[in-house]
């Protein structure tokens, strides 16, 4: 089984393929500390408008370095908390159209 993991629950965009719960097949991970370094801490729009820029640039890297494509992936897993509301929903929904889209849990 391929897991598919999706984490936007601040500054950092991420995506990870895991086989059998125990093999991770690849892991990246976009960051946005230059973005928020010069207001001393995470913004939390500009974290949420980032999200939507990088997530799918992420999630195409991630299947390349796992050889995976999305028809390869049996279940996906998403952060859903705790985080900040816009930045979660961003990885929330795209993970629930992919599900839905491919009847996946």
């Amino acid at each position: 089984m391929v897991v598919l993991g999706l984490e936007t629950s601040c500054d950092e965009t991420a995506a990870a393929l895991v086989e059998d719960g125990r093999r991770v097949l690849s892991d990246v991970v976009s960051t946005q500390i230059d973005i928020h370094r010069r207001f001393g801490g995470v913004v939390p729009e500009l974290a949420s408008r980032n999200h939507l820029l990088q997530i799918l640039p992420v999630l195409d890297e991630a299947l390349s370095r796992a050889g995976c494509t999305l028809d390869q992936v049996d279940a996906i897993a998403v952060t859903s908390g705790p985080g900040l509301v816009g930045a979660l929903l961003v990885g929330l929904q795209l993970g629930k159209a992919l599900a839905m889209a491919r009847e996946l849990p």
